[in-house]
């Protein structure tokens, strides 16, 4: 590229954070290879659109975004679309024909290449497809070009899956589970933590899991010792946490160890045991009743987060009933709830007893109405204690109020802390006084800096 103007390229990435790592990593490889980075869609030469399609309504917001960018191609200076990830994975054919507008198809497992195939790809004028087999796992010898705040990081620490959950795609799509070398982890860790990382939130389909695929004697629990010895990290936060896979030992490091957020996000799905049973899931209700009287025991000051979801084919009145009495009782600290999607290939698509979308709609209302007070009563509980929250930089409404999030909170899907006296900079890890609370967020004073 020398003695050419700089190709300029655009990412939008969708979904999870797993995700959003593949796009950094894409991001990464482009830079080193010359290609300037822009957010400014209007802007860009090259614009790649990172898909998800694990349930409907991420298939139709990757399309719609799909053809919202397509239009740059004729009101910007966009030459090439390119499509990656997750949906062209599972519908590589299908798009090809209904998506004209795209130049480049890439799957799961050949992002990496993502220079490389562009420079393929002025060799010719036709749609191209990059779609191998998915059971590619990134290394730490790739560059990643970070696009979340300094301060905070992903570090995926596995890729695809292995739990075959009844509803699930994400094994067709990522593979089989597949543990990264804990030195390769490490390593990107220090990378992230010298750059400015304070937070780093593990993530992988099931983080409980880690090591169990290698024979080095490897388990979750070892990689959080050695990542709390990382001398400026400050918070580890653990995402995605099946419950069959917290271990007494994991609990106690959690309690002891002072880097490890008081926060555990782990999916249960229900707790009807004969859906779950359907669901395929390992965990069954008294073992996830056990489980929480557990962590509430051992470490009363943790945030619980899970996911749950209604209309599942066969669910009955009754099962929701119980579920929602559950929700009522357990009290989690964050609730993520989703309407049953029906997946083409997967083996609750084929089950009898379907439940209507109608029913599945009135029972997500009804939950996340339950959810709401119980979020608030939480809240109300935190008025006058202290909370450590990095800050995040000015409200949405407005530059007279701080914004930040506390250690029990994750970034992007749990609440906020609006700061309304003393002052600190973006990035700070400052002590709050919690002076009120809303359903979901949390107001407060700096106390100590």
């Amino acid at each position: 590229m020398q003695n050419q103007r700089k190709q300029k390229v655009s990412m939008v990435s969708l979904g999870c954070p797993k995700n959003l790592v593949d796009a950094e990593v894409m991001l990464g490889c482009l830079d080193l290879k010359g290609y300037e980075i822009t957010t400014d869609e209007k802007d860009a030469d090259i614009i790649i659109v990172n898909t998800c399609s694990f349930i409907k309504e991420a298939k139709q917001e990757s399309v719609d975004t799909i053809l919202d960018l397509a239009d740059r191609k004729q009101d910007g200076r966009c030459r090439l679309l390119i499509v990656a990830g997750c949906l062209p994975q599972r519908y590589q054919e299908e798009l090809a024909n209904e998506l004209p507008e795209v130049d480049i198809f890439i799957g799961t497992g050949d992002y990496p290449r993502i220079a490389e195939i562009l420079a393929e790809r002025e060799q010719t004028d036709s749609q191209v497809k990059y779609i191998g087999d998915p059971n590619y796992l990134y290394d730490a010898d790739l560059p990643r070009l970070k696009s979340s705040p300094s301060y905070t990081a992903y570090l995926k620490i596995a890729e695809g899956c292995s739990n075959c959950c009844s509803y699930c795609v994400i094994p067709s799509l990522r593979g089989s589970y597949r543990s990264r070398p804990m030195a390769k982890l490490i390593e990107e860790a220090k990378r992230l933590v010298t750059s400015g990382t304070k937070e780093l939130n593990l993530i992988a389909q099931d983080i409980t899991r880690y090591g169990s695929d290698m024979e080095d004697g490897m388990t979750l629990e070892t990689l959080i010792r050695e990542l709390a010895k990382l001398d400026g990290l400050r918070w580890i936060r653990l995402m995605y946490a099946y419950p069959d896979g917290i271990t007494d030992g994991l609990i106690d490091l959690i309690k002891t160890e002072e880097k490890v957020c008081k926060y555990l996000d782990m999916p249960i799905q229900h707790i009807s045991d004969p859906v779950l049973k359907q669901m395929n899931r390992r965990s069954g209700e008294e073992d996830i009743r056990s489980l929480i009287a557990k962590l509430r025991t051992e470490i009363p000051a943790i945030a619980l987060r899970t996911s749950i979801i209604v209309g599942f084919p066969g669910e009955t009145d009754e099962d929701f009933r119980k579920l929602l009495a559950f929700v009522e009782e357990a009290q989690f600290d964050r609730l993520g709830v989703f309407c049953y999607s029906r997946e083409e290939g997967t083996p609750a698509a084929e089950m009898p007893d379907q439940v209507s979308e109608r029913v599945k709609r009135e029972r997500y209302k009804r939950l996340m109405k339950a959810q709401a007070r119980v979020s608030f009563k939480r809240n109300r509980a935190l008025i006058d204690t202290l909370e450590q929250v990095i800050v995040e930089g000015f409200s949405d409404e407005t530059d007279l109020l701080l914004k930040g999030r506390s250690s029990r909170q994750a970034p992007d899907i749990d609440g906020m802390v609006y700061i309304t006296a003393g002052n600190a900079d973006v990035g700070d890890i400052v002590t709050i006084k919690i002076t009120d609370s809303s359903d979901y967020d949390l107001i407060g004073e700096i106390v100590q800096q």
